[in-house]
């Protein structure tokens, strides 16, 4: 009847290629058909003939795609999962439930992802991986409680049972868990279940030495088994009465059903054994000819080495002889031979500086080109992102709202792209050194949480930071290549983070005198990353898989940033991840203790919030920048923080209003006609060396931002920027004492 079934399926599959779309009675049919064959293929599966469902799957998972059902396509991936489970392939189940659970979630499929979460439980209950088979089976029962499914919730009380029975051995309460699943079942059509319950319900009473009441409940699950023509629960089952018999201490009725099972066994295993063979004929047959392939190649090697020695020594023999008559001959030509070649070599040098020279300008002229770009789209990329945040700010439409975040997401993601270029492009040039300054680290760490905040609480994730005590209050080396690499670490973990958690943390490995040697990790509970991907991930423009650009976007850049910028500072970046159980990078660095460490800081690893931008109301802030597109949109994004602007075209006027006017910050732009905004702000510092005067600039290849700390700038703002990235620096400015700069 099901091979009918399967023929009836293939005419199906012909005749909708040829007539797709045309009929609406044809697609209900179809739909119909593949419920059927995947309501089979369970059964199968249950009855222990896998070759009959592995058909039954691929025919209904080949007709779903055929009609592009998205919702029976996961199914059958769900119900390919239950057939690798029952097999003890996990990872092959694991796999089939990613791709199930990642497009019910797309199509907000609540049962199919009750079911899923359900098997994932199985699987990381038979991994004994507890804690998360407990996780995934409170998801499953909290979807089944929402759509009011009892028989579902019935399902998750059998599998909890069966966890205390592998976990802490507490049968009585799996004994409780499995009479309420009874009671949530007592009306299920899902036979196979129901056995379940009885086949449990006798292992947990004989755990107790409840013997009676044990073979009770086998016999039931029996009687359910061989009515259904359940094998493997038959086998199963004959085997717990056997226990219960041996434990009754009646052995002769326990070795006969021993006997009985080991028979049903080798049954089941003769009978299916086909199905797993075709499945893992291509891989083992093909390893079996490679290894006759390789004792073949080796005796051919031992009686091919065998000749080769007999062939040398003649060969020897005779070469000796040779050598001789010839060396006199060699040493007359060697002077010429000696002369053409030193001739050939000189050449050959030419040539290579040659190519040299045109590498190195090949390579120069690229990355002037990149810089060059970088540089002219930031100009009108500021004007999109800041025209998007000012147009959004003013009550729009949902249409409106809705074109305009999707432009906001486009610039900012243009940004991105140009940023990482940029600081690619640097690497690849040399133009990066070193600085080595005095800084306090967890501020450091602190204040790039601060900035990351906003993003993780969109994604609903929470930051943590777990900062050793012992760490020196103040280090010697380059805070910002590592505020820089922690900022690309975290925001990846962010990307691929979804209502989980991030923990940044920092250990003291070892001191030794003023060297202190610290190890920085970024763990997160996300996606996680496969093994074969993980190498391939530091390099430039890669990512974990097609599937994971395409749904969580991104260049691909910053990972192979942070290799480099490690590389630089002679340390290297480790990872550790499993797919689907989040990833941990971590690295190690060396530095110079300039202050030891402070006991009042103890404990204090909170992450403040971001500061409000109430700060800003009534302060007096310069504008200095010629672009008169820039100025607008600066002037009016600050104004409507209701912050008092003033602005200056070029420095030289800058200058002068600085000299005649109180202003609480001066955001300076660097390139302008006449004095540049370094040569500004070196002048303004000679008379006022309180006010923060931040860079407000399109960074190029040839800038260091090195030095701009140095000519007496506060901080730098790299143009086109986040908002919220504009608000948090500018309020944290004005939220301190004027200090000198």
């Amino acid at each position: 009847m099901k091979n009918f079934s399967l023929l009836m399926v293939a005419f199906l599959i012909f005749s909708f290629s040829h007539a797709q779309g045309k009929n609406l009675q044809e697609t209900d049919e179809i739909n119909a058909t593949i419920e059927q064959l995947l309501e089979d293929a369970e059964e199968s599966i249950n009855s222990v003939h896998f070759d009959q469902a592995l058909r039954e799957l691929n025919t209904a998972l080949e007709l779903a795609r055929t009609i592009n059902h998205p919702r029976l396509i996961a199914l059958s991936s769900s119900i390919m999962a239950q057939l690798y489970y029952v097999r003890h392939e996990h990872d092959k189940a694991s796999t089939e439930l990613l791709r199930a659970i990642s497009i019910q979630r797309e199509i907000n499929d609540e049962a199919g992802l009750a079911y899923s979460y359900l098997n994932f439980g199985k699987i990381f209950t038979a991994k004994k991986v507890f804690e998360k088979a407990t996780e995934y089976f409170d998801l499953s029962e909290t979807l089944y409680k929402k759509l009011g499914d009892i028989e579902g919730q019935g399902t998750v009380d059998l599998n909890r049972g069966i966890l205390y029975l592998n976990t802490s051995q507490r049968p009585l309460a799996a004994l409780t868990l499995f009479n309420s699943a009874q009671e949530k079942l007592r009306t299920s059509t899902n036979a196979y279940e129901v056995g379940r319950v009885h086949f449990y319900k006798a292992r947990a009473n004989l755990s107790v030495g409840n013997l009676d009441r044990a073979m009770a409940e086998a016999e039931k699950s029996l009687e359910i088994a061989q009515r259904n023509d359940f094998g493997g629960m038959i086998q199963h089952t004959i085997l717990i009465q056997s226990r219960i018999e041996e434990e009754s201490g009646n052995y002769a009725d326990a070795l006969a059903l021993l006997r009985t099972n080991n028979q049903m066994r080798d049954s089941l295993y003769n009978l299916n054994k086909e199905a797993i063979a075709s499945d893992a004929d291509a891989r083992y047959g093909l390893d079996a000819m490679k290894s006759n392939i390789n004792e073949l190649t080796k005796k051919q090697a031992e009686n091919e080495r065998t000749l080769k020695v007999n062939k040398l020594t003649t060969i020897l023999s005779v070469a000796l002889i040779t050598i001789l008559s010839l060396l006199t001959l060699s040493l007359y030509k060697n002077n010429n031979l000696r002369a053409r070649a030193n001739d050939l070599l000189q050449k050959k040098n030419s040539e290579l500086v040659t190519a040299k020279e045109n590498a190195e300008k090949a390579s120069l002229a690229k990355a002037q080109f990149l810089s060059t770009i970088t540089h002219e789209l930031r100009t009108p990329l500021y004007a999109v992102t800041g025209l998007t945040h000012l147009l959004l700010e003013e009550s729009p439409t949902e249409n409106q709202k809705e074109h305009l975040n999707s432009l906001k997401f486009s610039g900012e993601y243009l940004l991105s792209l140009i940023n990482n270029i940029l600081d690619l492009n640097k690497l690849e040039a040399k133009k990066v050194e070193m600085l080595e300054s005095s800084f306090n680290l967890k501020k450091r760490i602190t204040d790039v949480l601060v900035a990351l905040k906003n993003s993780a609480e969109d994604k609903k994730t929470k930051l943590h930071l777990e900062f050793d005590a012992d760490i020196p209050r103040k280090l010697k080396g380059d805070p910002l290549k590592i505020s820089q690499i922690l900022i690309n670490l975290i925001g990846n973990s962010i990307k691929f983070t979804e209502n989980g958690d991030i923990w940044v943390r920092v250990k003291k490995l070892n001191q030794t005198d003023a060297r202190v040697l610290l190890r920085f990790e970024v763990q997160d509970n996300g996606e996680g990353i496969s093994k074969e991907k993980q190498k391939a991930i530091f390099e430039n423009f890669t990512q974990g898989s097609l599937q994971i650009n395409r749904k969580f976007g991104g260049t691909g850049l910053g990972l192979s940033i942070v290799k480099n910028l490690l590389n630089l500072m002679e340390s290297e970046i480790h990872l550790e991840s499993e797919l689907g159980e989040g990833s941990l990078f971590y690295f190690e660095l060396n530095f110079e203790a300039v202050e030891p460490a402070a006991p009042k800081e103890a404990g204090s690893n909170d992450i403040p919030e971001p500061l409000s931008n109430d700060i800003m109301h009534n302060k007096k802030i310069l504008i200095v920048e010629d672009n008169k597109i820039n100025q607008m949109i600066t002037r009016k994004i600050l104004e409507k923080n209701q912050v008092i602007c003033d602005v200056a075209d070029n420095g030289t006027i800058a200058i002068s209003k600085v000299k005649n006017n109180d202003f609480d910050l001066i955001l300076m732009d660097i390139h302008m006609p006449g004095i540049s905004g370094i040569e500004a702000t070196r002048e303004i510092r000679k008379f006022n060396e309180t006010i923060p005067i931040i860079a407000l600039t399109a960074v190029t290849l040839e800038e260091s931002l090195d030095e701009f700390y140095l000519n007496g700038f506060n901080d730098i703002i790299p143009k086109p920027y986040k908002t919220e990235e504009f608000f948090q620096k500018i309020n944290k400015y004005l939220s301190k004492e004027k200090t000198p700069a």
